[in-house]
């Protein structure tokens, strides 16, 4: 369970930092680029990764389902999405977000047992916990305007 913890904080943490990577190449080019370029260099540096750890065994893909593999169009959806996102909002407000989204669906999908998960009984715990989450990111986002009014404030005048 550690392990699983501690790689789940790694995953986070490398988003987050994709996230800003992609947002500062995609000042420079379009969203579009910015995708291909983000999805390009994942293949290479996965499937070299992935040949020197795995050989020719990686290409075993025996007991999958095909309609599996559409799971790259869905990460280039991800990586536009996010790009956009990125772009009219700030990193954390976005990031906070996409991962209430991600939360609140993986929830529904669970509870509904789609795309051969196992079926998991949904509880008003869970829709509390996201919904929580949700009232934290309306205070980040109401703290940030505050701070911001507080900061164009001038001093009266004597």
């Amino acid at each position: 369970m550690i392990t699983g913890i501690v790689l789940a904080l790694i995953a986070g943490a490398l988003v987050s930092l994709q996230n800003i990577f992609n947002n500062k190449v995609n000042q420079h080019v379009s969203s579009w680029a910015t995708t291909s370029l983000v999805l390009g260099m994942g293949f290479a540096a996965s499937l070299g990764i992935g040949l020197l750890f795995e050989g020719k065994q990686m290409f075993h893909l025996t007991h999958m389902q095909s309609w599996y593999w559409i799971s790259g169009m869905i990460g280039v959806g991800v990586v536009i999405s996010l790009v956009q996102a990125l772009r009219h909002l700030s990193p954390t407000y976005a990031i906070s977000i996409v991962m209430t989204s991600q939360l609140g669906f993986a929830c529904l999908w669970d509870s509904l047992g789609w795309l051969g998960l196992q079926k998991v009984p949904f509880k008003l715990s869970q829709l509390l916990g996201v919904l929580l989450i949700v009232a934290g990111i309306v205070v980040f986002k109401a703290g940030g305007r505050a701070d911001k009014v507080s900061l164009t404030r001038t001093k009266p005048s004597n």
